[in-house]
């Protein structure tokens, strides 16, 4: 099953009884927008007992059309990467 934004919008709804809807809509909203802003600006996002967000920034390399199997090459790009904290990653591990 996926996890999508309505269902951390519910998630919240539900475990806070003071917020209505639409609060909990605007809260992760507002979350999510920071993250973003703060990744574009190539800051780390790090979530303690989570994980950490970082932007990496990947250099031109050689590639092939699988089609023609023409060689070419591929553009500079950043990527998000995501490391697991250690607590997330034994929980995950856990048996």
């Amino acid at each position: 099953m996926t996890l999508t934004k309505a269902d951390l919008i519910n998630q919240v709804h539900t475990s806070n009884p003071n917020l209505n809807k639409a609060q909990a809509r605007e809260a992760v909203e507002t979350i999510l927008r920071i993250i973003k802003s703060s990744l574009e600006n190539g800051e780390d996002v790090l979530l303690s007992g989570f994980g950490k967000f970082n932007v990496k920034d990947k250099s031109n390399r050689k590639g092939r059309n699988p089609q023609t199997g023409e060689s070419l090459m591929l553009d500079a790009r950043r990527v998000v990467t995501f490391k697991p904290s250690g607590k997330l990653r034994s929980r995950l591990n856990k048996k």
